[in-house]
Formats: C-alpha cells, sequence, structure tokens
C-alpha cells in the first residue's frame, strides 16, 4: 500500500473515532432509552448515533469502501477495503455506568484486518494498530508482556454465558490452567493485553465488528490473535477468538482447547 494511502485511511480512522466519541459522551451516565436487538443485546441512541456518524465520514470520503457495522448491518462487503464498526463494544457496560466500553474500528484488505483501533471516549485512551507498525497507547509505543506459561498468566473474557457447550468446556479448561481468570471488560481487555497487563482473551460467539480491530492492535505489539484453531483472523472468522501476548502460551492454550 502506497504511504499516501495509507495516510489518509489512517487519518480517517481517527476522524472516526473522535466523531463516535463526542456522538458517545453526551449520554453516559444520563437517562437514557435502552431497547432490545432481536438477539436480545441492547442497544441505545449513543450506540445509532456513533455508527451514523462514522458511516457518513466513510460515504464522504471513501464512497467505493464497503462497511460491517453492528447496528446498521453491510454495504458493499464484497469491497477490497471493508470498514468494521462496533460503535460502542460493550453496551451492557455503557448502560451500567460502567468505563469499560470502547468503540472499534477496522479497516480490512481482501477480507484480512490491515488497520485498527480501540478507543475508550470517557477515559481517553485509544490503542492504534496496523500491520507493519508499532502499536500505540495514546501515541506511546507499547509492547505485550511475557509469559511463559498458563500457570502465570491472567485471561479474560468478556462473559462466561458466551460459551456453550463444547465451548464451555474449552474455556473451562483453559480457565482452570491459568493464574487468574477475570470477566467484565469487553474490547478493553485487547488493550491491556497490548499493553502488556494480563496475558489471555478467550472469546466465542464473536461478530467481525467485535474482532477485527483488535488484530493490528496486539500483533503490532508483539502479540498473536487466532481462532480457535490457530488461523490468522478475517471477515470469514467463526468468532472464536485466542488472543495472547506470548506466542508460549496461545499455543498452550490451543492445546487445551483442542482438549
Amino acid at each position: 500500500m502506497p504511504p499516501q494511502e495509507f495516510d489518509d485511511f489512517l487519518a480517517l480512522a481517527l476522524s472516526l473515532a473522535d466523531a463516535a466519541g463526542e456522538a458517545i459522551r453526551p449520554y453516559f451516565r444520563q437517562p437514557l432509552e435502552v431497547d432490545d436487538k432481536a438477539d436480545l443485546s441492547p442497544v441505545t441512541a449513543a450506540d445509532r448515533a456513533a455508527e451514523q456518524a462514522m458511516r457518513t465520514l466513510i460515504e464522504s470520503r471513501f464512497s467505493e469502501h464497503g462497511i460491517i457495522g453492528e447496528e446498521f448491518g453491510r454495504e458493499r462487503e464484497n469491497a477490497e477495503f471493508v470498514w468494521t464498526l462496533d460503535p460502542i463494544d460493550g453496551t451492557k457496560s455503557f448502560i451500567s455506568g460502567v468505563p469499560l466500553f470502547g468503540t472499534l474500528i477496522s479497516l480490512t484488505r481482501a477480507k484480512r484486518p490491515i488497520l485498527g483501533i480501540i478507543d475508550q471516549p470517557i477515559s481517553g485512551e485509544r490503542w492504534v494498530g496496523a500491520t507493519g507498525h508499532l502499536t500505540t497507547l495514546n501515541g506511546a509505543e507499547v509492547h505485550c508482556r511475557a509469559c511463559a506459561a498458563l500457570a502465570a498468566a491472567t485471561l479474560f473474557a468478556t462473559t462466561p454465558d458466551m460459551f456453550k457447550e463444547r465451548d464451555a468446556a474449552a474455556f473451562a479448561r483453559v480457565s482452570g490452567a491459568v493464574k487468574l481468570t477475570r470477566f467484565g471488560a469487553d474490547c478493553y481487555a485487547y488493550g491491556l493485553v497490548a499493553a502488556g497487563f494480563i496475558d489471555l482473551v478467550l472469546e466465542a460467539s464473536l461478530k467481525p465488528y467485535d474482532f477485527c480491530a483488535m488484530v493490528p492492535i496486539v500483533e503490532g505489539a508483539g502479540g498473536i490473535a487466532t481462532d480457535w484453531r490457530g488461523a490468522d483472523l478475517d471477515l470469514a472468522s467463526d468468532g472464536r477468538i485466542l488472543v495472547a501476548g506470548d506466542r508460549r502460551t496461545h499455543r498452550a492454550a490451543l492445546e487445551l482447547i483442542g482438549g
């Protein structure tokens, strides 16, 4: 990709994060009507306003690009470049007044994530990752930490409820082997892997807008992000995600997942 083209895409991604944050902040810890979607997940005016603001910017700059968003669906999803947008990843935290949510923005090329942002609009934290570039948190480079064994690892997942039947058994095997298991951070956990504070995130039932943004962020910090078989993640992945800051713990977790 020519440097100028990359710079243009990055500039737009940063503008998208700014616009989403401006749309979200006025709603946080305010009286807010919450609707239930068909899958019973909550959605608010903040989710919709933030995604609409981002879609409008993309259409104005790169109308040929595709968009996959949580709230307003898919457009031109077979384009070479496709943006994935989750305006509020962690809406349950958002409506509870808990600042462990984030806006997820990713640009994929030929279905593979090449640029990602995790933006926390309340704390003002922003992770930026891109293929071939070092990951930054608020402009400073960050790196995953070393963790040689599962017995020393801290593991995160959004909720145990996302694991069903065989998936639940696989999660239990990994959780039983680590030092500490925690829940409830949503996308913020991926930022913590990249920043070197935790070691593993194991999740299931995710959609592309839930995981694409974190791929270049984790990889650019020295970590690894795959599916449960160890394959690279892309728009066609099945939503079972294993992220690690150290390849040794990643390999050990994969072995346990496989039973």
